[in-house]
């Protein structure tokens, strides 16, 4: 998935709004008709949620890929390039955290402002990350600029947008029911991101170049390795330089239309958007919220969680094309993971609220392992492949998006504990979002100049046995290390069902007793 980074608030909610009677307290909701959101208003919320996903499915899966074979930097130089724009990406967060927490209200609002003005540059951005510039001295610098400059900008728009479900209304329900809907879109974001960046990629995937000792071995069959006579239609290099380009352009499209359908069919609700404490100082902030037991334990679990599958969708596709063999197949195996994710969700989504968060959890991120370690110890097959990588992508879904679901629990937590201190959600999503970031960098990075180190060959026909051995790893070795780890940490995590129950409890009474104070307040004004 996309970074991982999407999901931030999928509850236990189902698709249609149901909820689990086990699962809540009998509390009746005060003015809840006043906090209602029709159907309209919870679509154009989640169709908000797409180009994150989207811009994040094509960047996590094909930009590797377009650095080493497109642009042909060095493995090195492009190791330093994804590790410094995510290292980058991830610092921007709680700073783009505290100041939305900090933002003054206008008109439209306190979030929407941020999208509105965010989203033309980090269009243009993101489409000159995927233009390979006419000089080589400087190109570095270049993808370094446009990937911290597009990081910065989806920031801008993200943290804010993630901030926004909780002041859509204050009713539990009508936040569960809209995250439902936006996960659900945010999954298919994925899905068409990689449609769409590999498709049009795929078309026009230029041929690989033989080493010397394929061309002595074979000399007659050099169309073995993609190359024809001067008659025969060859796609070349700049064909492909030119569909990633047709790729992003479809991208920025839709990522405009979206973000323009969340402005116009959403409204924040004012009296939820104020911040009644006083603003504190950034650092303060930072330990406020990371002082908080169950917050940080759910962070470290994310984070061990997140190295896991962000190193496997860093670099499934390298490890499809070059040690598979699957050279012009890559990009309908990563659909097929995505399609199977996005068809498990009612199913997750049913298993979850019968059996918790945690177990969901659990069983999701196990399910995983097998077919990890299958698809680097079966021979080579196209078929099976497919096979091994739908059923994969069941438990793909659940282990990357089921933690998120955690977060809107443990920031009720908070509340109930620190009743007085309110206005930081948006710091609480922005450091959640900044160890995805983190972890991405970090597994971009090593793995990236791992294969380096190991002796990549840029649009090599083959690779050496170090390459295939080194992809081999960072697909299933380190994955499976780093989400066992995460799970056996996620042990000690202390929100059961019992304590989530009592703090929505808590919170309703709470905000039921609020709405009464204020009424008391506007007879005892209207009388005088």
């Amino acid at each position: 998935m996309a970074k991982g980074e999407g999901a931030e608030q999928y509850s236990n909610a189902s698709l249609f709004n149901k909820t689990d009677s086990s699962d809540s307290f009998d509390v009746p909701p005060k003015h809840e008709h006043r906090n209602r959101l029709s159907v309209c208003n919870k679509i154009c919320y989640a169709i908000g949620g797409a180009p994150y996903q989207i811009t994040g499915c094509a960047l996590g899966f094909f930009l590797q890929l377009y650095l080493l074979d497109v642009a042909q930097l060095d493995p090195f130089y492009a190791s330093i390039i994804l590790f410094v724009g995510r290292a980058w990406d991830a610092v921007t967060d709680p700073t783009v955290g505290f100041l939305v927490s900090r933002s003054p209200w206008t008109r439209i609002g306190r979030m929407l402002p941020w999208i509105l003005i965010s989203t033309p540059l980090a269009v243009l951005s993101y489409f000159l990350i995927w233009y390979v510039p006419p000089f080589e001295t400087g190109k570095v610098i270049w993808y370094i600029f446009f990937y911290c400059l597009f990081q910065s900008l989806q920031t801008c728009f993200h943290v804010p947008y993630s901030a926004l479900t909780m002041f859509l209304s204050s009713e539990q329900a009508e936040r569960d029911s809209a995250t439902a809907y936006r996960m659900t879109v945010e999954v298919l974001g994925t899905v068409l991101g990689t449609a769409i960046q590999g498709q049009i990629v795929g078309m026009a995937n230029a041929p690989c170049l033989p080493g010397p000792g394929e061309i002595v071995a074979d000399p007659t069959n050099i169309s073995h390795f993609g190359f024809h006579n001067d008659s025969a239609h060859v796609i070349s290099l700049e064909h492909t330089k030119a569909a990633y380009m047709i790729a992003s352009g479809v991208i920025c499209l839709i990522y405009i239309l979206c973000a323009g359908v969340l402005f116009c069919g959403v409204k924040e609700q004012k009296e939820h958007s104020q911040v009644r404490s006083q603003p504190m100082p950034f650092f303060q902030g930072i330990r406020l919220v990371m002082g908080h037991g169950p917050y940080a334990k759910l962070v470290v679990v994310f984070l061990f969680t997140s190295l896991g599958f962000m190193l496997l969708e860093g670099n499934f596709a390298l490890f499809c094309s070059s040690t598979l063999g699957f050279r012009n197949d890559f990009q309908n195996i990563l659909l097929v993971i995505m399609l199977s994710a996005t068809l498990a969700i009612p199913f997750w989504q049913w298993f979850l609220t019968r059996f918790g968060k945690k177990t969901a959890v659990y069983v999701g991120s196990c399910s995983v392992v097998p077919f990890l370690i299958m698809v680097v110890c079966i021979k080579s097959n196209l078929y099976v492949t497919y096979v091994v990588s739908f059923v994969a992508g069941i438990g793909v879904a659940s282990a990357f998006l089921l933690p998120w679901s955690m977060l809107p629990d443990v920031l009720d937590d908070f509340k109930v504990q620190n009743p007085e201190s309110t206005g930081h959600e948006a710091l609480f999503y922005s450091f959640y979002v900044f160890f995805t970031k983190f972890a991405s960098g970090v597994s971009l990075g090593v793995s990236t100049l791992s294969l380096d180190f190991a002796g990549y060959i840029s649009r090599g026909c083959s690779q050496p046995k170090e390459v295939d051995l080194t992809l081999k790893l960072l697909v299933s070795a380190a994955p499976i290390a780093f989400m066992l780890i995460g799970l056996a940490i996620l042990y000690s995590y202390p929100i059961d069902e019992k304590r989530r129950q009592y703090n929505n409890k808590m919170l309703q009474e709470m905000r039921d007793s609020e709405a009464d104070s204020e009424s008391e307040t506007t007879e005892i004004s209207n009388m005088i």
